[in-house]
Formats: structure tokens, C-alpha cells, sequence
């Protein structure tokens, strides 16, 4: 059986084009850069969803003085285990710690933590309003940029927003 020479030339694997090897050309560079950039945010992603689990902790334990895994998992709008996880997490962090009979308490770590999303979250929120957001949807849509805006970032919506 003889392969098709057809457009792309005797020999010629389907989909390769003659004089372009995979990773080298024009495109290369973004070829092996994607990979880490899918990396990086996935651990974004990860790292936001941390921060939103100590945010929620420190709301819950104002309120009650307390976060039982039963009212963080029905705030967060996940399962009890799921929370758990989160949880535990957070404590192998170094951010949170649990009590017997108590529920879960965050370490100095996690109160600063929580701190600093409270804080970029309001920048967020802030800049958005001030560009002509409605503050409802500034306050739905912050949640989702808040984490991934770099400290330089945030710097200049700082300064954009005249704060010092």
C-alpha cells in the first residue's frame, strides 16, 4: 500500500507541513511556553480557592466565633467532605487548625491571609465601580479576578484608585 503523496509531499505525515518541525519555527517559543502557563493557572486556581476557604473561615468565625465543617460547606455550597478537604488543606498550610468539639480556627497565618483577599477584594471592587461597573455586579465579578491580579497589578489599581 502506497501512501498519498497529495499536497503535502511523498513521505509526509497528514498534518505536517514540509519545512516546519514540531517545536521549532515562529510558533516554538509559545509552544513550550503553554504548558506552563496551564500550569501556573491551575495553581492559581488552586491557591484562589484556598484563599476563598480562609475568607469564609474568618466570616464565619466573626459572626459565631467558630467555623464548624457544616456551616463551611453550606456557605461554600459544597459537601461536608469536600470541605473537609479544604480544610485540611488549609491546616497542612499552616493556615488553620481545628479543635475537638470546637470546630476550625485560623492561625495568624490565616488571619492575615484572609486579610489580604478582604483587602484586594475591595480594590477589585473598587477600581471596577470606579470604571462604571455596577457595584452588584463589581462585587460578583471581583471574586473571580481578585485572585488572579498580580501585586504589581493591584499597585497600579491602587494608584489608579488615588489610595496610597
Amino acid at each position: 500500500m502506497t501512501q498519498d503523496a497529495g499536497p503535502q509531499g511523498a513521505g509526509q505525515e497528514p498534518g505536517h507541513e514540509p519545512g516546519h518541525e514540531p517545536g521549532q519555527g515562529p510558533g516554538a517559543d509559545e509552544d513550550q511556553a503553554q504548558p506552563a502557563r496551564f500550569s501556573q493557572a491551575r495553581a492559581a486556581q488552586s491557591r484562589a480557592l484556598l484563599e476563598d476557604y480562609a475568607e469564609m473561615i474568618d466570616d464565619l468565625i466573626a459572626e459565631h466565633g467558630e467555623a464548624r465543617i457544616t456551616d463551611i460547606a453550606q456557605r461554600m455550597g459544597v459537601t461536608h467532605p469536600t470541605a473537609t478537604k479544604a480544610v485540611g488543606r488549609l491546616k497542612r498550610e499552616g493556615l488553620a487548625v481545628s479543635r475537638p468539639y470546637r470546630g476550625v480556627f485560623l492561625t495568624e497565618d490565616g488571619h492575615e491571609l484572609a486579610a489580604r483577599v478582604r483587602a484586594r477584594h475591595r480594590t477589585v471592587v473598587d477600581l471596577l465601580v470606579a470604571i462604571g461597573v455596577p457595584r452588584a455586579a463589581a462585587e460578583i465579578d471581583a471574586e473571580g479576578i481578585e485572585h488572579h491580579v498580580s501585586d504589581a497589578t493591584l499597585r497600579a489599581f491602587e494608584t489608579f484608585l488615588d489610595r496610597p
